[in-house]
Parts: structure tokens; sequence; C-alpha cells
């Protein structure tokens, strides 16, 4: 067989920020494998920059065919897909992934696979009904940081694991702009215990090799939104900073105008679909929690005390694991500091902690065995988002597959896994009760 008619032909849908991860590994460093066959999106207009885009990298290059969010299933038959990558909100993911399935198609997934139980037994169903494959973009656990944790931990460097304490911190530029843009409608999202924390929950089960079983949590709105702006004397007078004199120095504003990714993909795309990147984090409308904290029971009998704070000075997480032999600890810093306004100079779409070079703080991982000095493991950090993790992660999803010892690759039963603790939080937020998961997900 020829490379070409070996190479297996690929749809993205969802052209936001992140859908570039994507569309460049198919396009690049993998189109010996892929043939990048099919944009899908509700805007035109950010399927046509991100086509510019590849022009821009490989001259010559046709477009790739643009289809309409109505057109999806047209744009698999007629362009003869294979893989889809999904990237929408997140509540459309279930959609997109179900009718890809059906299909015939495999899936890779954006995190998190889906927004509710009924979502997650949607595709869980079509999974067994049609024996395809769900890949859930889990790139946190390519870290190589995260690898040795896990590495560590299945070496029995600390005995068996009793507890885990966790606490990630979000910084104020990085935090905030879930309240500027559609995450910060729990209908969209599922809240940041479902959007962002998806991930960190996941990496737990894999830590630990197991799953969760009962959570109880308590959640909040306490930063943003109007009414605490209000309370505190920082709500400015604007809807959206663009054009507003009353957003300009407002250092939780962010300004379009100062990325030439947010401005091609949201700014000069608005008047195809009236969206508006750029909310103010402290104007009405926001449904979801800014301040999170959860506990969990595992079926192995361990505990997790989990905390999420999207308001902080400084950007990373702490996690400790306490065993039956000895302690491990991870520190991330990815920032000391939150710098206000920093223009992008990268490709990037919003700066995260680690990407402002003057403000990156440590990585520090300590092993603590009972009766011994404590002991620094060396791990050297890889190249790119995620600690390298995103790189690492294209090549497991997109290269050639080869034993993984570490069991990185994450399928929709993972995806479920780590979905279900958020959800389990979610509810015990509105209840006030424990909330076993298995009577939200019997997986």
């Amino acid at each position: 067989m020829s490379p070409d008619t070996a190479r297996r032909r690929a749809a993205v849908v969802g052209l936001g920020a992140r859908a570039r991860l994507f569309t460049q590994a198919l396009a690049g460093p993998y189109a010996d494998r892929f043939e990048l066959a099919g944009f899908c999106d509700v805007n035109s207009h950010r399927m046509a920059v991100h086509n510019g885009w590849l022009a821009d990298a490989g001259p010559g290059r046709a477009p790739v065919p643009a289809y309409a969010a109505e057109d999806f299933d047209e744009m698999l038959r007629r362009e003869r897909i294979g893989l889809v990558v999904v990237c929408s909100v997140d509540r459309t993911h279930d959609d997109y992934i179900v009718r890809a399935l059906e299909a015939g198609c495999d899936v890779v997934t954006e995190k998190p696979m889906t927004t509710d139980a009924g979502r997650a037994r949607r595709i869980l169903d079509a999974v067994r009904r049609t024996g395809r494959e769900v890949r859930v973009a889990f790139n946190y656990r390519y870290n190589p940081v995260h690898s040795a944790v896990r590495e560590l931990i299945a070496a029995g460097e600390i005995g068996e694991v009793g507890s885990v304490h966790f606490e990630w911190l979000l910084d104020l530029r990085h935090g905030a702009d879930y309240f500027r843009r559609w995450h910060r409608d729990k209908a969209n999202s599922g809240g940041l215990m479902v959007h962002k924390a998806t991930h960190h929950f996941d990496l737990v089960n894999w830590w630990l090799g197991t799953r969760p079983e009962s959570v109880f949590a308590q959640g909040g709105l306490f930063f943003y939104g109007d009414e605490a702006g209000r309370c505190r004397g920082l709500a400015r007078d604007y809807s959206r900073a663009h054009g507003s004199p009353a957003a300009r120095d407002d250092p939780f504003a962010v300004h379009l105008e100062d990325s030439p990714v947010l401005s091609a993909l949201y700014l000069d795309a608005e008047a195809e679909d009236g969206y508006h990147r750029d909310q103010n984090v402290f104007g009405p409308g926001v449904t979801i929690e800014d301040d999170m904290a959860v506990l969990v029971r595992y079926a192995t009998g361990a505990t997790l005390t989990y905390h999420l704070t999207a308001y902080a000075p400084w950007e990373g997480y702490r996690i400790a694991f306490n065993g039956s032999e000895g302690r491990l600890e991870l520190l991330v810093e990815e920032s000391t500091w939150t710098r206000p306004r920093v223009p992008a100079s990268t490709s990037a779409a919003v700066l995260h902690g680690a990407e402002v070079d003057d403000t990156v703080g440590r990585t520090g991982l300590t092993l603590r065995r009972f009766w011994e000095e404590p002991r620094e493991i060396g791990v050297a950090t890889g190249e790119g988002g995620h600690g390298g993790g995103d790189a690492r992660m294209l090549q497991d999803v997109f290269g050639t597959r080869v034993q993984d010892p570490l069991h990185r690759a994450a399928d929709a039963a993972d995806g479920a896994h780590s979905l279900v603790t958020g959800l389990a939080a979610n509810r015990s937020f509105e209840t006030g009760l424990l909330v076993r998961t298995r009577d939200l997900l019997d997986l």
C-alpha cells in the first residue's frame, strides 16, 4: 500500500484556539499518517483562519474543506473521514462523538469528554454498540513529572497510598479567563469541577490505579460575578472589554487586540455569530463556582482532599501522597505572581503562568521515606505546552503506537471515571450531601 492510500482521513470539529494543537500536528509532523480532510464549526471565519495558518506553514497547500455545524454528517460521508477530533464547546462533545462513532469513525476528544451523566452514558453505549475507539486528550498524563509520580507510586516507594492532598491554583490571568468566555455558563462547561478538574481527578485515578466511590463537596462563587464585584469595589461598567473605556485599565479584562490569535479567531469572527470572548468577569451571567473543596473516597480505601481556587496570586499546584512507607510531595510553580496585561508574543491564545518567562517558578518532587533523609527526584521537564505533555500526547495519539508501561492512553471509560468525580461534586454543592458515584454513573 502506498503512503497516500495508507493515510487516514481526519476531520476537526470546533475550530477555536485549542484546535490549533491538533490541526498543526495532523498537517505537520503526522501528515505521513493522516490527511487533514475536513473542518467543521459554527463559524466559517474561524475555519478560514485555521486554513490561513496552515497555508502559511505550507505554501501551496490546498485548503481543508470547511463545513457548517449542521453539515457534520455530510462531511463525514463526503470526505470519507476515519478519525474525528472534537474540540467544540463541552456540552456538544457527546453529539459529535456519538455521530462520528455511528458513522464508523474513531474519535479523539478534548477534555472533558462531556458535561453530564446522561451524555456520558450515551457515549459509552455508542462505544459498546459500534466497537469504535474514543481517546480522551488527557495531556497531563504525559507530563514527565506526572509520569515520574506514577512510576514511584507503582514501584512501591511509599507503600500503599492512604491519602492524597491536592491543591490547584489558577492565577488572576488564567483563572479569570474562564469567567470571560462560554465556560462561565455551567450549562456549557459543567463548571470548573468538570471542565478543569477533570484533568486532576483523572490524574489521581491514574496515579493510584483506582476509581472514585463517594464524593462530598462544597463550593461557590466567592470572587467573580456581579455581586462579588460590587461588594469589593472591583466591578467596572462594561459588558465586554473591546471598545470600552471602562475596561482600559481593568487588570481583569482581556484585550483581544493584544493577541493576534484571539483577534483572528474571535474579534474578527464576531460579525458571524455574535460571540464575545472578552466578557466582564464581574458582570452578570456567571453560573460557575470559583472556590471548591472536595473530599473523595476511592475503591482502594484511599481518600483525596482537593481544592481548586480560580483567583490566586500565583499559578501552580501542590500534591502530597501519604503512604504506608513514606510520603511523596510535588510542587509546581507555574508562576510566582501575576503580571497584568501581558501581550501575547507567542502563538498561544491565552498566556498561562508558565508562559510568562520572568514569573516562572520551580518544580520539585521530593520522596520522604520513613527513617530516611528526604530525596529530591530530578525530572527534566519537556518542551512545549503542559510541561511537554502536549507533544508526548500527540505522539501517542497520532504516531506509531508502542507499548506503554505507564498506560497513559485514556479511553472513554477513563473519561467517564474522571468526569464522575466532578459531577458528584456538583451534585453535592446543590444538595449538601455525600454522593455515591454509582448513583450517577454505574461504571
